[in-house]
């Protein structure tokens, strides 16, 4: 239960409170309901007083006995029988129902107008009949005496559907275009009907002829001549006999006696949504108006405001239990809204137990969803240390964070950052301080945040003013003085971000900030006004706005030049950070196979003629074999090795035999005779054949 108090008076929303995930079980669900004693506090009015995606509209039967609600997705229809506070049956629809009428005093005969153009009439047992009208419905509403149903919408005609009969009477033909809403007022029967054009129709049905007319569109017009949207007829709703609320798509209320063509007040919601339901309360003369951000109770007479509603999801129809403070409002949620006022009424008979339980509650609670969860970013998971729980139970992915138990998340910031509530003492402290400061003599100085920044600002706002403009500066807008006080929002000039977005800063020279600061600590006074110069004065500016004019088309060059230049230093900055990470890697790299122990493997085999033992090589590992032979290894920057070696098997007496080989060699080259000194002609007979 979450409790409000708006204009002081309580209002309890009963279907507030604690949620559990959607992703549990229901076998984790009723764990938790057993463990956690706040959620088994929480009070379920009706059960399962829900819909799969969202509500569309809620009605009580004229019994008192039973609520219906219809919803989607799937299309459907939910009957809750008050008596055992739960539901009693579940209907689905092929398509989806705008508006439904109660035609019995209790759940058993029923009629759906739906959004493809069918009727659909239900019993106790289920669907009865269904049949299609030529235009597409709008609303539909039930007038006893004649057993006839009424059907208006995108059309000029109201339908006239006589149950007794089972047959379609004479329409009633309009001079509007669309026909939005309608009622049946239940004392003298006249049937109401609120167009597209801000037109409300008054028909008899007795006579089957049009009464009377009122223009509402224009007395909204009256009231407010700049409106966005056409005035036309949202809701209608009868207070007694005589008097009739409309209420239009501009978000106003128009109160009338039938009597006037005049409505007696009008009530304007100042949100400029239509107006989607309007009710009321005769015992206190309060009027239930609501668009889809708001229900607004107000005074009839006086039109004072005496407490509202505000919407945490859309609204989309209200249903006013009468004669009581409990009210249901179908939205853009799940759940069905459902509110109890005690200023207002008693709750129902069914729920008395509501007005004990409300006089003990006085201190408000707050709606927390997830009470148990807290939502992580990555981010925080990297920086508390928790990223190794990624993929296990503990988290659970929800967009783009987590969900993790708020026991867990507790020890783990504790862990993470132990002086963290020392931190935010000393930051209380400082604030608290600085409030006390404020109460002294100020002098006028410059902030202790982005100084830079508030030294641009005054020097625009001194051309400003030599321009005559009239703009408001930064530094006095409550909005944005955190920008100025607040350490947090100190700008970091050395992000990236800064420099290639932020060059038009540094056009402000150090000789300008001198000046600045100058003025601000001497207090100098501010420039002279425009007003009663002469027209040398005027002509002077004039050239003055020409030069600054070709100022800012040279200072736009150098704005491009110094962005260009420091990109190029951001992307030579990149490269040089990469190569030392590279060859960081390497170095590390290198040291870490040079810290690596040298292990000799002792292999049995026969002893040779200098007190070896033979090595079985083709026994011995590659990396053993490497190890013998002479190898060479070249690591590179990225970290790729190269390997030398010779697969020659070698003696121990291959040196000497080399040395050997080698010698032979120069003493048989210095004892070949050369060719050089032997004759040869083409023409000789040695090398014909003979």
């Amino acid at each position: 239960m979450q409790v409000s108090d708006p204009n002081n008076v309580k209002i309890y929303n009963l279907s507030a409170g604690k949620s559990l995930p959607e992703w549990l079980s229901e076998r984790k669900r009723r764990a938790l309901l057993k463990k956690d004693v706040d959620l088994r506090r929480r009070i379920e009015l009706i059960q399962d007083f829900d819909m799969p995606g969202l509500s569309t509209s809620v009605q009580v039967s004229r019994d008192g006995q039973y609520i219906l609600a219809t919803g989607i997705y799937k299309p459907r229809v939910k009957c809750f029988d008050v008596n055992n506070l739960s539901q009693k049956f579940e209907r689905c629809f092929d398509s989806e129902a705008v508006t439904f009428e109660i035609l019995s005093d209790d759940y058993s005969k029923l009629v759906f107008l739906q959004c493809d153009r069918y009727i659909e009439f239900h019993v106790a047992h289920g669907r009865h009949h269904r049949l299609r009208i030529p235009k597409f419905g709008r609303d539909m509403k039930y007038h006893f005496p004649s057993a006839e149903l009424y059907i208006v919408g995108t059309s000029s005609e109201i339908y006239r559907l006589n149950l007794e009969r089972g047959q379609f009477m004479t329409p009633f033909s309009s001079d509007a275009s669309t026909i939005n809403k309608c009622t049946i007022n239940p004392h003298h029967h006249l049937f109401i009907c609120g167009t597209q054009e801000g037109r409300v129709e008054a028909w008899d049905p007795r006579s089957r002829e049009l009464v009377g007319k009122l223009d509402c569109a224009f007395n909204c017009v009256k009231e407010n001549k700049q409106l966005e949207n056409f005035p036309s007829i949202t809701s209608l709703k009868f207070d007694g006999a005589l008097h009739l609320g409309v209420g239009t798509a501009t978000g106003q209320i128009l109160l009338y006696d039938i009597r006037s063509n005049k409505p007696y007040y009008i009530k304007d919601h100042m949100e400029e949504y239509p107006i989607k339901d309007i009710d009321f309360n005769s015992r206190q003369n309060l009027v239930y108006s609501m668009d889809k951000s708001i229900v607004k109770i107000w005074d009839k007479n006086t039109g004072k405001q005496y407490t509202s509603i505000e919407a945490s999801t859309e609204f989309n129809n209200l249903c006013v239990v009468p004669e009581t403070g409990l009210m249901f409002i179908a939205n853009e949620n799940t759940k069905i809204q459902t509110y109890y006022i005690p200023s207002i009424g008693p709750a129902p008979k069914w729920a008395s137990f509501l007005d004990s339980l409300t006089e003990e509650l006085e201190e408000s609670n707050v709606e927390n969803v997830y009470d148990d969860y807290k939502f992580v970013t990555k981010q925080e998971l990297e920086a508390l240390g928790l990223d190794h729980l990624i993929g296990t139970n503990l988290l659970r992915a929800y967009m783009h964070g987590y969900f993790v138990d708020v026991r867990l998340y507790r020890k783990a910031k504790s862990v993470s950052d132990p002086f963290a509530f020392e931190e935010y003492r000393k930051k209380k402290i400082r604030e608290v301080i600085e409030k006390d400061r404020v109460t002294r003599v100020q002098v006028d100085k410059l902030p202790k945040v982005n100084k830079e920044l508030a030294l641009k600002l005054m020097d625009t706002n001194s051309k400003n003013k030599k321009k005559n403009e009239m703009q408001t500066s930064l530094l006095s807008d409550d909005r944005f003085k955190n920008l100025f006080n607040n350490p947090d929002f100190e700008i970091d000039k050395n992000t990236e971000e800064y420099r290639l977005l932020n060059p038009v800063v540094s056009k402000l020279d150090k000789a300008k900030q001198k000046e600045l600061k100058n003025m601000v600590a001497n207090k100098m006074e501010e420039d002279e006004e425009l007003e009663g110069k002469n027209s040398s004065d005027e002509s002077s500016d004039e050239f003055e706005d020409k030069d600054e004019e070709e100022e800012s088309s040279d200072d736009d060059m150098v704005w491009t030049k110094e962005v260009k230049k420091q990109h190029k230093i951001i992307k030579r900055e990149h490269k040089i950070q990469e190569r030392m990470e590279e060859e960081e890697l390497a170095r590390k790299r290198e040291e870490t196979v040079n810290q690596m122990p040298k292990v000799i493997k002792m292999t049995e085999g026969k002893m040779d003629s200098t007190g070896y033992f033979k090595r079985k090589v083709s026994k011995t590992a590659l990396e053993d074999r490497l190890k013998l032979e002479d190898t060479k290894v070249n690591i590179g920057l990225v970290g790729n090795r190269e390997m030398t070696f010779s697969t020659k098997k070698r003696s121990r007496n291959s040196s000497a035999l080399e040395d050997r080989n080698k010698k032979h060699r120069q003493e048989r080259k210095s004892l070949v005779r050369p060719a050089k000194g032997i004759p040869f002609k083409k023409n000789s007979n040695f090398f014909r054949k003979k």
